[in-house]
């Protein structure tokens, strides 16, 4: 469960989310001192501090704004003398706090997905909340997330659009990606955005850009070469299955028939007595 209010501390949710320390800090403890994740990890817990004190002062500034106004919203005309002086002041303040926190979460996200690049290959195979989507660039291959579509994800992916009702998600507020299902859900067995962002620029998958990204979320269809695609899966996977099959029995057969092996396991496998 993540020890961090969103509404109170976004980087330092944001981290938590990502990577499950409860202190961004701990992203840099017991790493050798020049060492890429010692760096990069400083980088993220700097930036998180960043988010979270911003986000403070805006929160701080917006409860203000909305204090020194509430006494007009509830009809008090003596309290709109100088109302206009407050505005000037407090509205570009305020504009200028988010536009902060904008480019200090953005500078997050970055250093969250630098962070994962240098992580060993089976952290870094875990989703990452914050990326954002970018689907209009081409990924040809070689890219780095060749692991959204490797095992069984790509499959999975397909097979989850195919049931029908699979949605893709940008936060409004803080701009991680995220899925859900016909019921509004979480898609069950689990899909990563990330791989149905490397089918939808794969050409598998077609999402509906005419609704908005955040509500009701974007949904997601097979194309025609998305269709062959899961065909094509379910079909080699009885293959690979049987061929691992095959595989598996000719080995242990191999084994067993081997004059050399069988007589070796058997005197290792006899208990020696002691008198």
């Amino acid at each position: 469960m993540n020890p961090h209010d969103a509404a109170k501390r976004p980087g330092a949710h944001l981290v938590a989310e990502e990577f499950g320390v409860e202190d961004p800090w701990a992203l840099s403890d017991n790493r050798p001192l020049r060492d890429p994740l010692d760096l990069v990890g400083r980088m993220v817990a700097e930036a998180a501090r960043d988010v979270d004190e911003l986000h403070g002062e805006l929160t701080r500034a917006a409860q203000s704004a909305i204090h020194l106004l509430a006494p007009i919203a509830q009809g008090d005309h003596a309290s709109m003398r100088g109302w206009y002086g407050v505005l000037r002041t407090t509205g570009p303040q305020i504009e200028l706090l988010v536009a902060r926190r904008g480019a200090a979460y953005e500078q997050l996200t970055r250093s969250i997905s630098t962070f994962r690049r240098l992580l060993p290959e089976q952290d870094a195979a875990r989703p990452s909340k914050a990326a954002t989507p970018d689907l209009g660039k081409e990924q040809g291959p070689g890219r780095g997330d060749d692991w959204a579509i490797s095992g069984d994800r790509q499959l999975g992916a397909l097979e989850a659009v195919e049931a029908g009702g699979l949605r893709f998600h940008q936060s409004g507020g803080y701009g991680y990606i995220y899925l859900s299902d016909g019921r509004g859900q979480r898609p069950n067995p689990e899909v990563w955005p990330e791989t149905v962002q490397r089918l939808v620029a794969d050409g598998l998958l077609d999402q509906d850009a005419s609704e908005g990204l955040y509500r009701p979320g974007q949904l997601l269809s097979l194309t025609p070469q998305g269709e062959n695609a899961l065909r094509d899966a379910r079909t080699a996977t009885p293959r690979v299955s049987a061929a691992l099959s095959r595989s598996n029995s000719a080995a242990i057969s191999g084994a067993a028939a081997d004059p050399a092996v069988a007589p070796a396991t058997s005197a290792a496998a006899k208990p020696s007595r002691s008198r």
